[in-house]
């Protein structure tokens, strides 16, 4: 098989990177170990015939914003995007919520007091997403071309989360910036813990939180499409454990951690490169509930009912104990909760009245044991009578994940955690963070600049470094 260019892995980084490389003419060759494509934005029928859930990736306010994916004809390969009534939503134990819509004004107005506040912190970086995007979704070593911008953004990012939100008065203000926050999956006193949920908050206030019709899977299907439209090619089922497995190739862009690729590369690596990529390290780790619900979960406010995405974890406060308690490697007994209501948005994911509910929790790194019951007693708190409604239900953890998706080391979906360290030199302190020290072979994964998401701009960034060296 001749090809100018091979790709290890068909996540939406590796379709990105392959396409990236099409464009300029390259003909490309996608490999995929597992026999469906996607990585990160499969969906499957876990549970009841005909209810579509998605094994990672679900909300999609990075995809739908995406630099480079909004540059693609996707929709002409049938990607469509469907927004909830309801962005996000998060229940307090009063019975109230608090809730974040896409338009910022809506929203401040119901934070009451904290609304002028809400719109003052991410007011200016919402509107000027699209100018914000590109500064951020790379990596943080660069000359900007919006230096203000990227500075405003710069001076919430660095804060800890539990400093920004100080900055709120009220607890439903404070704990809907939490939800965002705890993205990160780290403990919220922590340095730049604020980043990930600040940016989420723009990204949502310009383009919304909205899901892909049919399920995840349709991002990765529309990008293999317009690959395919290209000339590129894409094989399933084909395992590469060394680089003596892959075909003759200009170009080898790698969609995989740093330390499989150093596996995968072996004493083709120079040894001081090799022991750099082997320092990356993982953080915690998801444990996943998917469930089939007649009727929808019975939240007590009325907003989650409505909402695509519902955090479940009370106050700022609770919300910072279970992360820090899942960081230390203790099972935090009321664990952070994100579920997913997708089919609010997306009605063809359902079965006539049963609907798919996914939800995960933070739990440690590696963890072994079941947090099934610890995951729904914190949904019920918040929508009791959910346990009489499920009418299947799925439990992925983070074994699970890790075999599912070997990026997914001991189940961190993030495929690496987001200390400080980490953001700004991923995926080893280098200003040339895709290039791996072997000749024509670059990493694309989520483990480089800038970091988790569906969003393709990992790959897209390392395709064009990559053709630097062309």
């Amino acid at each position: 098989m001749s090809t100018d260019a091979v790709v290890v892995g068909s996540g939406p980084n590796g379709l990105a990177a392959a396409i990236t490389l099409a464009q300029r003419g390259l003909s490309v060759t996608v490999l995929e170990g597992h026999d469906e494509i996607g990585g990160g934005t499969r969906t499957s029928e876990l549970t009841v015939p005909g209810v579509l859930h998605d094994m990672c990736s679900a909300i999609h306010p990075f995809g739908v914003g995406s630099p480079y994916l909004r540059s693609l004809p996707l929709a002409d390969h049938g990607l469509v995007w469907r927004w909830p009534e309801i962005d996000l939503a998060h229940p307090l134990d009063d019975g109230t919520a608090a809730v974040m819509l896409r338009s910022i004004d809506e929203t401040a107005t119901g934070l009451g007091a904290d609304g002028d506040r809400w719109r003052g912190v991410f007011g200016p970086l919402a509107r000027q997403y699209d100018d914000l995007a590109p500064e951020v979704l790379g990596p943080v070593a660069h000359l900007p071309r919006r230096p203000v911008l990227l500075g405003r953004f710069g001076l919430r990012a660095a804060l800890p989360a539990d400093v920004l939100a100080r900055r709120f008065a009220t607890e439903a203000a404070r704990a809907l910036f939490a939800g965002c926050a705890a993205h990160i999956c780290r403990p919220l006193d922590r340095p730049s813990t604020a980043a990930v949920g600040t940016m989420l908050i723009a990204a949502g206030h310009r383009h919304g939180w909205p899901v892909a019709e049919g399920g995840s899977r349709a991002i990765t299907d529309a990008l293999a499409s317009l690959l395919r439209s290209m000339g590129g090619r894409v094989e399933t089922g084909v395992q590469v454990r060394s680089v003596a497995d892959l075909p003759d190739a200009r170009l080898m862009l790698f969609d995989t951690t740093p330390t499989a690729f150093a596996d995968i590369a072996g004493d083709r690596l120079p040894p001081r490169r090799a022991r750099s990529l082997r320092r990356w390290r993982y953080g915690v780790a998801a444990y996943k509930i998917d469930l089939a619900v007649r009727g929808g979960v019975p939240w007590t406010a009325e907003p989650c009912r409505r909402a695509g995405t519902v955090h479940v974890g009370g106050t700022f406060e609770e919300i910072a104990d279970a992360e820090a308690e899942a960081a230390r490697g203790v099972l935090p007994a009321r664990p952070f909760v994100l579920v997913g209501q997708q089919y609010l948005a997306d009605p063809t994911r359902s079965a006539g009245d049963v609907h798919p509910v996914w939800a995960y929790a933070h739990v440690p790194h590696a963890y072994a044991g079941d947090a099934t019951d610890l995951v729904l007693d914190q949904i019920e708190r918040f929508a009791p009578g959910l346990r009489e409604r499920i009418v299947g239900q799925h439990v992925t953890g983070p074994a699970d994940f890790a075999a599912y998706n070997p990026n997914y080391v001991g189940g961190d979906i993030a495929a690496g955690t987001n200390t400080v360290r980490q953001l700004l030199v991923r995926p080893r302190p280098t200003l040339d963070p895709y290039a791996t020290g072997m000749p024509g072979a670059f990493l694309c994964s989520s483990s480089t600049p800038p970091g988790a998401g569906v969003h393709g701009m990992c790959g897209h960034r390392a395709a064009l470094r990559a053709l630097q060296d062309r």
